[in-house]
């Protein structure tokens, strides 16, 4: 790798709520995809935490952004710049000459062909010369050690920021996938309009997001062990924009996400319901895993299994899971023929 090499190896997860990019093995870029960019320059000010701290506290020089929504690319140049800053950050040593990129990519696994494209021509503007993407529940799958070239069926179910993917693979393909507009940022929203609807105060998105980390649950009873303290939200009030703090509850939480992971639950058992028999027999004895940022909703696992009668399986570190597949399949391209360059 010293001064004369000209080529530099990244696997990325292009994730709607956060950017992970690997090299040599070692994740060296974990962060937001949000971007800050200056109104009257069109450059970019800030990437990922720094951009983070200004979401949503902009005055009118400048503009935060998610170029990611849904799991495809909202905003083209936006994107391109996001990825160029943070590829920037990527730190190899000195060198005599840029590097050209060798890239693998995570993508939804829902995305048509103009949004492949979008990807791949974001990723060479910002000096990919090879690119091959991957779609996320395959990455997953081989993120959490899963044989995915072996003749068995693994059902993984991927919850990202923007779209939830679900994917059933054996022999090295996707026997079916579904990809569902359900998933972290719709937690989101749901924590948002339930919090001025019940308690009639105002939070931000950036608020919903810590309500549903700290007391953010899929079941209304939780183990004792399991069940985290209140939280106390401070906001002000929608009709007289006095302050108020109020604590807030797992079991509300719980319960104002409820048909959100209901429509999870729908489309988890439609697609068992297509499964070849030989597969679902697999299926029901291998488990099913569970990766991508919305795992880490408490009970999710058990509330799905009490629901579909199948084990759930959270996968170790699941916001990694995506990223460690990428860098698993830029170190044996040529071994696996699902890469789409």
């Amino acid at each position: 790798m010293g001064l004369f090499s000209l080529t530099q190896e990244l696997a990325m997860d292009l994730g709607t709520a956060n950017i992970i990019i690997m090299h040599n093995d070692k994740i060296i870029v974990n962060e937001p995809s949000i971007i800050a960019i200056s109104n009257k320059s069109n450059k970019m000010v800030a990437v990922g935490n720094q951009a983070k701290l200004m979401y949503e506290k902009t005055n009118k020089d400048l503009r935060v952004v998610r170029p990611l929504r849904n799991g495809v690319i909202a905003d083209f140049d936006a994107c391109e710049q996001l990825m160029r800053g943070l590829i920037g950050m990527v730190d190899t040593g000195r060198r005599l000459f840029s590097p050209s990129l060798k890239m693998v990519i995570g993508v939804p696994s829902g995305s048509t062909e103009v949004e492949l494209r979008a990807v791949r021509d974001s990723a060479e503007h910002a000096g990919g010369r090879e690119v091959y993407m991957l779609f996320e529940p395959m990455a997953a799958a081989i993120g959490i050690g899963i044989d995915v070239l072996a003749p068995e069926g693994n059902m993984i179910v991927d919850i990202g920021g923007g779209t939830t993917e679900i994917a059933i693979i054996s022999l090295g393909g996707l026997v079916s996938n579904i990809s569902v507009k359900v998933a972290g940022d719709d937690f989101t929203a749901d924590i948002q309009e339930y919090m001025g609807r019940q308690h009639n105060v105002k939070v931000s998105e950036r608020m919903a997001e810590r309500i549903k980390i700290n007391v953010g649950a899929a079941m209304t009873e939780l183990d004792e062990d399991e069940a985290p303290e209140d939280y106390i939200v401070s906001g002000p009030n929608r009709i007289t924009a006095l302050p108020m703090s109020i604590p807030v509850c797992y079991q509300e939480i719980a319960h104002c996400l409820d048909r959100s992971i209901s429509k999870l639950e729908s489309a988890i058992l439609n697609s068992l319901e297509n499964t070849p028999p030989e597969l679902y027999a697999d299926i029901l004895k291998n488990g099913i895993y569970l990766s991508g940022g919305g795992s880490m909703l408490r009970g999710i696992s058990r509330r799905l299994s009490d629901k579909i009668g199948i084990e759930f399986h959270i996968a170790n570190e699941p916001l990694l899971s995506v990223a460690r597949g990428t860098g698993i399949a830029l170190k044996n391209v040529d071994r696996f023929p699902f890469l789409m360059r």
